[in-house]
Formats: C-alpha cells, sequence, structure tokens
C-alpha cells in the first residue's frame, strides 16, 4: 500500500471515529483516491447525488430539457481482438471471470453539469467536467452494525421477447452471477462475520434515454464489529476492487484486464461513497462519460466467461451506452 493509499485510510478511520460526515472516491487502480468532509466541498469542481443525499448546487446554471446524444461506431475488429485474449486466460485457467471494458466516443451537445442536472440515477456523481457518473450499482451500505453488498450481473433489452425469463434461464448469465456472488461472499468474510445470502438474482429495471433494461442483482449481507466507524478506511480498501467490474480471482484478473484494455481506467469502476456521521452509502463508478482532448468518451464493459460468445457481449457493452433521462 502506498503512502497516499495510507493517509485516505487513516483519514477515513479518523473522520469516521469522530462522526465527521466525508465524501470519497476511490479509482481503479488506487493512483488518485480522496476524501473530503462534506462541510469543505466546493461544488463548482464536485457534486452528487446518492439517492435522497446531495451535496450540489441549488443554482445549477442554464438550465436545459433536451439535448444532442449520439452513440459513435465502435469497432467490433478492436472488441474481438481483446476479447480472445481475455478467453485464452479464461480456457488457461488464469481467471474464471473478467470485466471488459472499453471507452465508446460519443456526441453530446451539452456540458457534464448540465447533463448532470438531467439524468435520474441511483447514484449521481459531477467532478471538474472531467466525467460524470450516474450509477444503478451499489458497492457497500453500512447501518446498524450490518454491512450489505447488492452485486449487478446480467443484462438484457426488455422489449425482447419474454425478456425477464430469457435472463433468468440463461446459463451463461446464471454462471456469471453465481461466481459474483460467491465472490462478494468472500469479500465481505473479511471484514464481517455472519456473511449470508439474503436474496438472489432479481430483477432490476433501468430506463433509459434509447431502451428499457433488465439487470440481475442479489443481495449480501454481514455483521461488523461494533468498532467499524473508526476502521472504515480499512473496510472499504480491503473490499477493492469491486469484485461486479474486476472478477475472480481478482489480483490475477486485474493483470489480465491492465493488458487486454486500452486505457488506465482511472476513476471508471472505482468506488465513490457517503458517511453522513451514523451510516455508509457508496457505489460502483460506472455508467460514466469522461471528457479526454476535447472528445466525449462512454466507459462501458461486461463480465466474460468460458461460456461468453464475442457478438453477445459486444452487444451487451453497445447496450450499455445509454443515459437515464425519462
Amino acid at each position: 500500500m502506498n503512502l497516499i493509499n495510507n493517509d485516505i485510510i487513516l483519514k477515513m478511520n479518523t473522520l469516521g471515529k469522530s462522526g465527521v460526515p466525508f465524501f470519497f472516491m476511490i479509482d481503479f487502480e488506487k493512483n488518485k483516491p480522496f476524501v473530503v468532509p462534506l462541510s469543505e466541498i466546493d461544488t463548482s469542481i464536485l457534486q452528487f447525488c446518492f439517492e435522497n443525499q446531495a451535496v450540489e448546487d441549488v443554482n445549477p446554471g442554464k438550465f436545459v430539457q433536451n439535448f444532442h446524444f449520439n452513440r459513435l461506431e465502435f469497432s467490433y475488429e478492436k472488441y474481438s481482438v481483446a476479447f480472445d485474449k481475455v478467453i485464452h486466460h479464461l480456457n488457461r485457467g488464469d481467471t474464471y471471470l473478467l470485466n471488459l471494458t472499453f471507452p465508446v466516443k460519443i456526441e453530446i451537445d451539452i456540458s457534464l453539469q448540465q447533463l448532470y442536472h438531467l439524468v435520474k440515477a441511483k447514484y449521481k456523481i459531477w467532478y471538474k467536467d472531467q466525467f460524470l457518473v450516474f450509477s444503478p450499482e451499489i458497492f457497500v451500505r453500512i447501518k446498524n452494525n450490518m454491512i450489505f453488498s447488492y452485486p449487478m450481473k446480467g443484462t438484457i433489452d426488455a422489449s425482447l421477447p419474454q425478456a425477464e425469463s430469457a435472463l433468468l434461464s440463461d446459463k451463461k448469465e446464471l454462471s456469471e452471477h453465481y461466481t459474483i456472488v460467491d465472490l462478494i461472499r468472500n469479500d465481505l468474510s473479511i471484514v464481517s462475520k455472519n456473511v449470508r445470502v439474503n436474496q438472489f438474482r432479481y430483477i432490476d429495471h433501468l430506463k433509459t434515454n434509447q431502451k428499457h433494461l433488465l439487470q440481475t442483482s442479489s443481495e449480501i449481507s454481514g455483521v461488523l464489529d461494533k468498532k467499524w466507524k473508526e476502521k472504515l478506511g480499512e473496510i472499504i480498501y480491503q473490499l477493492l476492487p469491486a469484485g461486479s467490474v474486476s472478477g475472480a480471482p481478482k489480483k490475477r484478473t486485474c493483470e489480465i484486464i491492465a493488458d487486454s484494455e486500452e486505457f488506465d481506467r482511472g476513476y471508471y469502476t472505482g468506488v465513490a461513497g457517503m458517511f453522513n456521521g451514523e451510516s455508509l452509502d457508496s457505489c460502483v463508478m460506472i455508467r460514466f462519460i469522461e471528457q479526454r482532448d476535447g472528445a466525449y468518451f462512454y466507459r462501458a464493459g461486461g463480465g466474460i466467461t468460458t461460456q461468453s460468445h464475442c457478438k453477445t457481449e459486444y452487444n451487451e457493452l453497445i447496450d450499455k451506452v445509454y443515459v437515464p433521462v425519462i
């Protein structure tokens, strides 16, 4: 663990022990983590809304209702090269679930800050006009000495015939979901006791500017030590990276991800969270638009197993390039 991460862990522990509300973000590679008390947040740099709790401008500037969103062509050939590399490692047994992601170039005609005020999501984050997150996925929630995780794996277009039953009966998606639930159970066992799966593979509905998607999630919980607030930094870091956006086994899978993908992920697929003094809520930073060199890119991906088919996984990645404004 490098010095900056040790400092972040210590700061989270100290603020948690003191009951001081704070916000944190940790990038996937853990190179640029930060934590800031809520009272010190500059909303010209950072705004967020976690369900009913928010720190954002009351005057968001020029309000818009309509915008142009266009997904540009993304190379199937480029995707298939990375996919084949991942399949090679899967067949060798180096990994048995890997989340493969790519940046897809898009066109939008409003700022990320304006789009932030339009999107509807469980978790929204706008940061320095560098990126915008509108994530549907919980990382962990902590309340009353209990920790909960809700891994989300498996996506289908709701307009397809019998979409829900097709998703639930898909053997590849079921296998992937079993794998991620087992991984999260093991993760929670590192920081808590009496880990159990409370609900397995239920349906979430996601309505977007382009289509209606169905996704499957599960609920897993564990019992924390009563002094968990003074160990907040340690708890969060022991669970990183999020299993649903990395894979299993984590260490080797992350090495293969670094070799297979085009760019460092940065804050994409990292985690962000808020401690309100009594409880903690956090998200996986997916559904992510970043601005880079004057262009916009949508970061998206999906889980790959030995049962995966390249064209199907490519289409799932494309399906996830959407903006939830309905």
